[in-house]
């Protein structure tokens, strides 16, 4: 059975770092990676949806990863999305994360033409296949993917022996415990991440593994946090800091410009990594915005003073 421990804990999503004009700069993620080491998570969920993936070209993500890679390697659990709109191009980047030692690969379902199940499973094979000695991890995002993960696809997924876990961003938390159940059924020792950071202590307390979410990484502190209090039976004290993060996070998404447009801005008035903006067609924030990150980073800084 494989040892999943790697994947137990706080996951943040990494952002996508620009420089100011716009270009990936490896020196800046070099500079996040650090930032969110030393804040004690247990990984990195790389080029998925808060890393802008969709919005960069396959040589940009490979140089994220590269960069990631120099920091974080052995230090910290590290999973690579390598999802394209095509197998081919999801092959070469599952080949080039293996050649970088990552921990594992991941990969949402095949986007725009709804495919059926038997479609799907080649798509993640394949792309499995051209990383035989990684583990593989299914991202289940029905909201923006289009298509959801079923309990027969995951099984017909378990017979890939490199398949060792779910990242589930759909909103039921009755669907980490079904992959788990269908996990146990398989004989496996399966890790089930939470993706909605909104109900982190509802999918821990449904037994996901851990969590992977694009909040994350502008209050580590808080989420650590929660995650101790559950591990730890202080269910009360976790409740109180994921309505408080859920309230920042409705705060963040209040502005006219992209909730990663907010979330950079809300780190550098922090001190914290400056990560530049957002790539279009994500919008950036306009004037209005900037006093709802101040507001945003008041919230984040008395919930970090009271909590943790």
């Amino acid at each position: 059975m494989k040892d999943i421990k790697k994947y137990q804990g706080i996951f943040p999503a990494l952002y996508a770092c620009y420089d100011d004009a716009g270009n990936i700069s490896t020196d800046r993620v070099k500079k996040l990676t650090q930032w969110l080491i030393d804040q004690g998570v247990k990984g990195l969920y790389v080029g998925g949806s808060s890393g802008e993936c969709i919005y960069q070209s396959k040589e940009e993500r490979k140089a994220v990863l590269e960069a990631v890679m120099e920091v974080a390697k052995g230090k910290i659990t590290i999973i690579a999305h390598i999802a394209c709109n095509n197998t081919a191009d999801s092959q070469e980047l599952a080949a080039h994360a293996e050649s970088l030692g990552v921990d594992a690969i991941a990969s949402i379902p095949p986007i725009y033409f709804k495919l059926p199940p038997y479609a799907i499973a080649k798509y993640w094979n394949d792309m499995s296949a051209a990383a035989p000695n990684t583990e593989f991890i299914i991202y289940n995002i029905p909201q923006l993917a289009g298509v959801a993960l079923t309990t027969s696809l995951l099984d017909e997924m378990m017979k890939n022996p490199m398949v060792v876990g779910v990242k589930n961003s759909s909103m039921p938390t009755q669907d980490i415990q079904m992959w788990r159940d269908e996990g146990i059924k398989a004989g496996k020792d399966f890790a089930v991440f939470n993706g909605p950071d909104e109900q982190l202590i509802s999918g821990l307390v449904m037994g996901a593994t851990g969590g992977i979410g694009g909040t994350y990484g502008v209050m580590p502190q808080l989420y650590l946090k929660l995650y101790q209090c559950v591990k730890s039976g202080d269910l009360a004290t976790a409740l109180d800091i994921q309505n408080e993060c859920c309230r920042i996070i409705y705060k963040l998404c209040s502005g006219r410009g992209n909730m990663y447009a907010m979330i950079k801005e809300c780190l550098r008035k922090m001190g914290c990594p400056d990560c530049g903006s957002v790539r279009a067609p994500l919008a950036p924030l306009c004037q209005a915005d900037y006093p709802i990150a101040d507001a945003c980073v008041a919230m984040i800084q008395a919930a970090i003073a009271k909590f943790c």
